[in-house]
């Protein structure tokens, strides 16, 4: 068995803004709430590949790892994968961007499975991270769509 999720959030606010702030990896701290730090390692090309570590949890525990990111912006997708998988067997994650009328959607697949040895089972991370990704999502959704406002209300530039 293996899980599988997929989640996804309308964001009203330009296609290019929101790759632009979801893919500033150094940046996810400021847009993610879990995440304490994200350095990147390497970038070959468009590929880069990072170190995430989060706040503590409730027991105090610190959790990090190393994931590898690929983004297309001529597909208007990214592939994702953790390269230092810690509880997980495998875990690979797909992003997908669409302008849509109302903004942009964006969407998050994750495909993983638990080791054996795992503190917690397939059903027990699918269930944490549809949870955990509705969260994450609305606040990128609002921080985003506050940068957008705060582009529109700047004053234009005089041509004279």
């Amino acid at each position: 068995m293996a899980g599988h999720t997929q989640n996804e959030i309308t964001i009203a606010a330009p296609l290019d803004l929101v790759w632009d702030m979801t893919n500033d990896v150094e940046r996810w701290p400021q847009l993610f709430s879990e995440y304490a730090s994200a350095e990147i390692l390497s970038q070959e090309g468009d590929k880069c590949t990072f170190r995430l570590t989060m706040h503590p949890d409730d027991n105090g525990t610190v959790w990090s790892w190393v994931s590898e990111r690929e983004p297309d912006r001529d597909t208007l997708t990214v592939r994702a994968r953790r390269v230092e998988t810690g509880p997980f067997a495998h875990m690979n994650i797909h992003w997908q961007y669409e302008q849509v009328p109302s903004g942009t959607r964006m969407v998050w697949t994750q495909d993983f499975a638990m080791k054996p040895d795992a503190p917690v089972d397939d059903d027990w991370m699918t269930d944490n991270i549809n949870k955990n990704s509705k969260v994450q999502m609305a606040l990128i959704r609002d921080r985003i769509e506050r940068a957008a406002a705060g582009r529109r209300s700047e004053p234009a530039l005089s041509t004279d």
